[in-house]
């Protein structure tokens, strides 16, 4: 009885070590604890800062956090200063209204790199809205390129109409001036030889 009692325990004690097993690799990853601003923060007045805490300390040399606008834009910011498990970045302009994603990249003590991003808005009444790029004007070079070529294309399309007309003009020519000169052709030789034909008989008359 008591080698089937302690047998299960035995057993139960294994099944509760390959539980935990698993979890330990886990718990040595690093993770954001704390943000400001927050995730999903409305804020009313521009942060110069972002400030993230970490579970575990951090290494200076494999830490990274940077600020976009939403036009994807990063936002000039300082190097991340390191104080234990908390990384701070300083904000070098004025933040206009609009969505910002924070991005962040640590290394954990197992070596095990963590990275992540999170959202916040700032929607401060007295700062201008966000900029967004307008699209690119053509340049004076690609208008006048374009310019030329439909110029060109006039100038192909007047030609293209001016030339049948200028043909059948000449056909025209040609066709009225042929009959006129086989007509006056045939005149000649027909006097021709009614001349011959009298001299001739003239001359049977004479003898």
């Amino acid at each position: 009885m008591r080698t089937r009692t302690v047998s299960a325990l035995l057993a139960a004690l294994f099944t509760a070590a390959l539980l935990l097993v698993p979890a330990t690799p886990a718990a040595a990853h690093n993770s954001l604890q704390e943000a400001t601003p927050a995730r999903d923060a409305r804020l009313t007045s521009a942060p110069t800062q972002v400030t993230l805490r970490f579970m575990q300390r951090l290494n200076p040399a494999f830490t990274t956090i940077t600020l976009r606008d939403s036009t994807d834009r990063q936002v000039p910011a300082s190097a991340p200063a390191v104080d234990g498990a908390t990384g701070t970045v300083t904000i070098e302009e004025p933040l206009a209204n609009g969505t910002y994603t924070v991005a962040y990249r640590v290394v954990s003590r197992d070596g095990h790199p963590v990275q992540g991003s999170y959202r916040f808005t700032v929607a401060d009444p007295a700062a201008p809205p966000a900029a967004v790029p307008s699209p690119a004007a053509p340049s004076p070079a690609a208008s006048a390129d374009v310019s030329a070529g439909a110029s060109a294309s006039a100038g192909a399309a007047a030609g293209a109409d001016a030339s049948p007309a200028s043909a059948d003009a000449s056909a025209g020519a040609d066709d009225d001036g042929l009959p006129v000169g086989l007509l006056a052709g045939a005149a000649v030789a027909a006097v021709a030889v009614a001349g011959v034909a009298a001299l001739l008989l003239r001359r049977r008359r004479s003898s």
